[in-house]
């Protein structure tokens, strides 16, 4: 197995021990986020019904101009800003953390911090 592949698969294995502890509600979802190369994802998820009740990412038409020339942990913070607000808009103000099976620095950290400036608890 190349690094790569071994990367990738202990992070997912690190995902599922950490999916067992976390599972969103109605009244506390759960903020997923996810981190590609040059992109980040983060989503808002009742786990009881199975729905997505909010997504955005670096790529939204929102944001998506305005991060031209930003570097990745900028587009992060502005990420969490825009969740955050979207989220407090659809009234939901609290949620649970799943940080994806990456490690809690760096762009993921950046994002958590962001969302919880803007007024959303977790």
């Amino acid at each position: 197995m190349n690094t790569t592949k071994k990367k990738t698969y202990m992070r997912k294995r690190r995902h599922l021990r950490l999916r067992k502890k976390v599972f969103g509600t109605r009244e506390r979802p759960r903020l997923s986020v996810y981190k590609s190369l040059n992109q980040i994802y983060a989503q808002i998820i009742d786990d009881l019904k199975g729905v997505t009740l909010l997504s955005v990412s670096s790529l939204s038409p929102e944001i998506k101009d305005k991060l031209k020339g930003k570097n990745k942990t900028e587009k992060s913070k502005a990420v969490g800003d825009l969740l955050a607000k979207k989220a407090l808009e659809g009234g939901i103000k609290k949620v649970i953390f799943d940080r994806g099976g990456f490690k809690y620095h760096g762009r993921i950290k950046t994002l958590a911090e962001a969302a919880r400036k803007a007024g959303l608890k977790f």
